[in-house]
């Protein structure tokens, strides 16, 4: 049985999603965070996970559903924050960000699937920006985001070269999108109509 986590910011104006001002004011950005967070949260919700876990840089609110224990975040970079977030957590982990909302409970579900297959000791879904979307171990993880830089476009090979450097087996999990610009949003938001993701793009596009 495995736990998700969710490592997340506090939806708030001016703390999340800055990269898509402009056109998107700070208010509307954090509309789309909020909305990235909700459907996210509700596909873990939906998954057939052990735990769910919401690692939260900020306060949480009543956006946060029912069954998750809320964690903080430590103090450092993103590769200090997954560290801590995954090494409080016993037995297999999956770790997921906010900025995929494209995510399904089933894509999570095979990812804890292949996380749990005898022959592998790590999953890697990486992101079409050069990052991951997720990661997971299925024991042994101390020290994976050691010397790992984060957020540029060799993230997930430096990663994955990382994983295996620990003599890790590494699985392949599905490519997704980060939504990090106003295209990337309009562009995952077109995939998943109807979500509370696509309707939050849609209305900051007809005030803008």
């Amino acid at each position: 049985m495995t736990t998700i986590v969710v490592i997340a910011k506090e939806p708030r104006p001016g703390r999340v999603k800055t990269r898509l001002c402009p056109p998107c004011t700070p208010e509307a950005a954090a509309v789309i965070a909020a909305a990235a967070l909700h459907d996210t949260l509700a596909a873990v919700t939906a998954s057939a996970c052990s735990q769910r876990v919401l690692a939260l840089e900020g306060r949480p609110g009543p956006w946060v559903p029912p069954g998750f224990t809320v964690i903080p975040q430590v103090a450092g970079d993103l590769g200090a924050r997954l560290a801590a977030a995954v090494e409080s957590v016993a037995g297999p982990v999956l770790i997921v960000g906010m900025d995929t909302p494209q995510l399904t409970s089933s894509i999570l579900d095979d990812a804890c699937t292949r996380l749990n297959e005898p022959e592998i000791d790590a999953v890697l879904g990486r992101a079409v920006d050069g990052g991951y979307w997720g990661i997971g171990f299925r024991d042994r993880r101390r020290g994976a985001f050691a010397g790992v830089p984060m957020s540029s476009g060799q993230t997930a090979t430096r990663q994955l070269d990382r994983l295996r450097a620990l003599g890790l087996a590494v699985g392949d999990l599905p490519w997704l999108r980060d939504v990090d610009t106003f295209a990337d949003a309009r562009e995952v938001a077109s995939t998943v109509p109807g979500s509370a993701f696509a309707r939050a793009v849609a209305e900051s596009e007809a005030v803008a």
